[in-house]
C-alpha cells in the first residue's frame, strides 16, 4: 500500500498541475470557452474508450506492467504540453494523456487485490486521499509555476518529471498484486467459457450495470463544478490561475484528510450505500447554493460542499464495485468503472459548457443538481432492497 500510494500520489500531482492553468493558458493559442471544455473532454473521451482495455489487460498480464505503461504515456503527454504553441498540440497532448489514464482504475484493482472486503472502503479512501493530496499540491504548483505571464512550459515539464519519478518508483519498489496463480485461474476460466463475450456482455452478466453508471453521474457532477468554477470566479471575482490553484489546493487538504481518516470510519458506522446517499446530497446542496451565491464566501462554500460530496462518492463506489466483482474480473470491472468515470468527465464540462453558452450559469449548475439527485435515488433504492437482493445484484459476477 505505501509504495502504491506514493506512486499514485506523484502521478496525480503532475495531473493536478494542469487543471487550474488550462482555462487561462489555452486562450493564448486561440481557444475559446468551448475549446476549453473540449480540451477537458478529449482527455475523458479517450480515457473512456481505452479504460476497459487497460483493466482487462491488467487481469491478463498483471497490474504493475499496465501501471508502468500508463505512467510512461502520461510523461510523454506532459512534454508535448510543455512545448505546445498551437491549439492542435494542446489537443494531441490531452488525447495522449487520456489514452494513458488507465492507471487510476488499475491502481484501484491493486488495492482490491491486497485488501479484505470488510476493509476495502477504508483502503479505497486512503488511496483516494492520494487523489486529494495530488489535487492539493498539483493545482498549487500549477498556479505558482505558471507565473504572472502564464506559460505551459514549466508546469508541463514539472508534470512530466513527476510522472517519470512515479514510473521509476513503481518500477523499482512496487510489487505485483495479481500474481501468476490468479492469472492462470482467470485463463482457465476463459478457456472454460466463463468469461467469453465482449465487455458489455460481461458487465450485463455481472449485475453491476447500474452501479457502474453511478461513476458516470458522480464524475459528471465533479467535473461540471471543476470546469465552471475557474470561469465563474474569473468573471465574478476577477481571479486568475494563481488564486484558482491556491483554492483547489486549500480545499484539497480537507478532502485528503476526509478520505484518509474518515471514510473508513463512516462506512463502518453507516454502510457504503448510506454514505453514498450523503455524498450525493452534499453535491446537490452545493450546486443549489451556487445558483444563489452572491458573495465570495458563499461561492467558496458552494465549491467546498460540492467537492466534499464528490470526494465521498469515489472511494465508496470503488468499494461497492470491487466487493461485487469476482477476483478474476476485478481489473476489467474497475476498468469499466474508470471508463464510466471518464465519460462523466467528458459529459460534465461539455454539458455545462453548452448550457453556459446558451442559457447562463443557472442552467449549467442545474446539470449537477439533476445528476446528483439521480445518484441519491439509486442509493436509496438499493437501501430499500432486502440485504440478500443487494448481494444478488452482483452475484452473477462470481459465477
Amino acid at each position: 500500500m505505501p509504495i502504491l500510494f506514493v506512486t499514485v500520489l506523484i502521478d496525480l500531482i503532475g495531473f493536478g498541475i494542469i487543471i487550474p492553468i488550462l482555462p487561462f493558458m489555452a486562450p493564448q493559442v486561440g481557444a475559446d470557452n468551448m475549446d476549453i471544455a473540449l480540451l477537458i473532454a478529449s482527455y475523458s473521451i479517450f480515457g473512456a474508450i481505452v479504460g476497459p482495455f487497460w483493466g482487462k489487460l491488467s487481469d491478463r498480464i498483471g497490474r504493475k506492467p499496465v501501471l508502468l505503461i500508463c505512467l510512461s504515456g502520461a510523461a510523454v503527454s506532459y512534454v508535448i504540453l510543455a512545448f505546445a504553441h498551437t491549439l492542435t498540440m494542446l489537443y494531441v497532448s490531452r488525447i495522449i494523456a487520456g489514452i494513458m489514464s488507465g492507471n487510476f482504475g488499475v491502481a484501484s484493482a491493486m488495492v482490491a487485490d491486497i485488501t479484505e472486503p470488510k476493509d476495502r472502503a477504508k483502503y479505497m479512501g486512503i488511496m483516494g486521499s492520494a487523489f486529494g493530496l495530488g489535487m492539493v499540491i498539483g493545482p498549487f504548483l500549477g498556479g505558482i509555476l505558471s507565473g504572472d505571464d502564464g506559460d505551459f512550459m514549466l508546469p508541463g515539464l514539472v508534470a512530466a518529471g513527476l510522472s517519470a519519478a512515479a514510473l521509476l518508483a513503481g518500477l523499482l519498489f512496487l510489487k505485483e498484486s495479481h500474481d501468476r496463480e490468479a492469472r492462470a485461474f482467470q485463463k482457465a476460466e476463459m478457456l472454460a467459457g466463463a468469461l467469453n463475450g465482449n465487455m458489455f456482455q460481461t458487465l450485463k452478466r455481472s449485475g453491476n450495470s447500474k452501479l457502474v453508471f453511478q461513476y458516470f453521474l458522480n464524475n459528471t457532477c465533479h467535473t461540471c463544478f471543476s470546469y465552471l468554477f475557474p470561469l465563474w470566479v474569473g468573471v465574478s471575482l476577477a481571479w486568475g490561475a494563481r488564486e484558482v490553484g491556491m483554492t483547489f489546493g486549500a480545499i484539497g487538504v480537507t478532502m485528503a484528510i476526509l478520505q484518509a481518516g474518515v471514510i473508513g470510519l463512516l462506512v463502518r458506522k453507516m454502510g457504503e450505500l448510506r454514505l453514498l446517499a450523503v455524498g450525493a446530497s452534499l453535491m446537490c446542496a452545493g450546486f443549489i447554493l451556487a445558483i444563489a451565491a452572491d458573495s465570495e464566501t458563499v461561492i467558496l462554500l458552494a465549491f467546498f460542499i460540492s467537492v466534499t460530496g464528490g470526494t465521498i462518492g469515489t472511494p465508496v463506489l470503488n468499494a461497492l464495485l470491487t466487493n461485487r466483482s469476482a477476483p478474476s474480473l476485478r481489473g476489467q470491472m474497475m476498468g469499466m468503472g474508470s471508463s464510466s468515470s471518464a465519460f462523466g468527465r467528458m459529459f460534465g464540462p461539455l454539458g455545462a459548457g453548452i448550457l453556459l453558452s446558451q442559457f447562463g450559469y443557472t442552467a449549467a449548475w442545474s446539470l449537477g443538481i439533476v445528476a446528483s439527485l439521480m445518484i441519491l435515488v439509486w442509493a436509496i433504492s438499493q437501501l430499500r432492497l432486502p440485504a440478500e437482493n443487494v448481494e444478488d445484484a452482483g452475484a452473477s459476477s462470481h459465477l
